[in-house]
Order: structure tokens, then sequence, then C-alpha cells
């Protein structure tokens, strides 16, 4: 109920009024049926804008720290999260991985959209970065579609240590589902995980026109700090 709510009533009209939010290629997402939307990770804004103007509930699986914070400020954030349809998961690697795992095969189970950010973490740059091979063993095991999403302008409205947005224009621009069924049953074989995870990324680039870097966001997180030190 608090999404629906904060969708129509709450966030979703000033967003609709400030942002001028443009959505391409929407009939791309399944009305009904289990699906994997993918998009690109530049800004914090992408988990606003991306569940609130598509048709269907995206559920998203979000660090957990956003859900542990105390306080006023942490029961807020906290608040805000699970009424956007976003579920904690740890993202410490080892068991970690698969226990988010299990968490978005029940999603899938359940018939619904499940969201994800490939990258694992945001943009430090803007730039696109190499994909983890998470959500290509989710694929293979769900044996759903996978939707990608591109998030064009939320970066230049709200780059990371960004607190408050800018305004400006935003643009979601959705592509057409990708069929990885010709892998059924390889979801243990890392060569095709990998394959398939450059695939989605290759998608991602040519909808954002994003420049792309052959390194994980973190450790380009890691040499960005190290050059500041």
């Amino acid at each position: 109920m608090l999404y629906w709510f904060l969708k129509w009533f709450v966030i979703g009209p000033p967003l609709r009024v400030f942002f001028r939010p443009k959505v391409e290629g929407m009939e791309h997402i399944p009305r009904t049926g289990a699906a994997i939307i993918v998009s690109n990770h530049v800004s914090f804004s992408d988990s606003i804008f991306l569940p609130l103007m598509a048709r269907r509930r995206i559920t998203f699986l979000a660090k957990s720290e956003y859900f542990t914070g105390r306080g006023i400020k942490g029961l807020l954030i906290k608040s805000f999260f699970a009424g956007v349809g976003q579920v904690p998961v740890d993202r410490s690697g080892g068991r970690a991985s698969e226990a988010a795992l299990e968490t978005g095969l029940r999603i899938l189970a359940h018939g619904d959209l499940l969201g994800l950010y490939p990258e694992g973490t945001r943009s430090p740059d803007g730039r696109l970065y190499r994909g983890k091979t998470g959500v290509a063993r989710m694929a293979l095991e769900a044996g759903v579609p996978v939707i990608p999403v591109a998030m064009i302008g939320t970066y230049e409205i709200q780059p990371p240590g960004k607190v408050m947005p800018r305004i400006g224009r935003v643009t979601i621009r959705v592509g057409a589902p990708l069929d990885f069924s010709r892998y059924d049953g390889m979801s243990g074989d890392r060569f095709v995980l990998r394959s398939i995870t450059d695939e989605l990324m290759y998608d991602l680039m040519a909808l954002g026109q994003q420049e792309y870097v052959d390194m994980y966001a973190g450790r380009a997180k890691e040499l960005i700090a190290g050059d500041d030190t």
C-alpha cells in the first residue's frame, strides 16, 4: 500500500512536474509474469525514478545498510526503501551472495519483476563499468527474460556525493527483452555467465550511449580514493 501511495500521491507527482521524465520503450516490460530488469547505476536517483515510472512494481535488491541506520534519519531511510519496494541484501560476498541469489529467485518465483544493477554499485564518474555475473546466474536458474534499462540524465541531476538533486530532464530507455534460454542448464559454467553478462553490458552501453570501462566499479572507486590521498 505504501508503495502505491508514494508512487501516485507523494513522490510521483512532483517528479513529473520538476524533472519531466521521459520513458521510451515501456512496452518491453511485460504486463504480467516474472522478468529481471537490469539497469546502469550512475545516481541515487536511479532507485527513485525507475520504480516510480514503471507501470508494474519492481522489487530491487538494495544494500542492507539502507535498512540498519539508527535514529530518525535511519528510520526514514528504512521506511522509504521498504515503501518503494526494495529488499535488503548483504553484499559482502561469499555466503551472502548465495542468500541474495535465493532472495531474488523467490521474488521471481512469485511472478514479480526483479530489479538489479549488474555493476554492483554506483558508477563513480558516470561511465559504465564491468558487470558482475550474479544477474546471469539468476536469469538462467529462474528461466526468465532480462530487460535492459538505461538511466539517462540522473548522473547530471544527482552525481555521487550530492544530497539534493538539481532540476533537469531524465530519460528512462527500455530495451527489448533478452532471452538466454539457449544456455539452459549451464548456470554453473563461469564462461557462459561471463558471456551473458558481457552481452547485457553491451546492450546497456548501446541504450545509454555510455563510455564503457572494462573494470569493476568498486575497483574504480578504490583507485579514485587512492588518488585523493
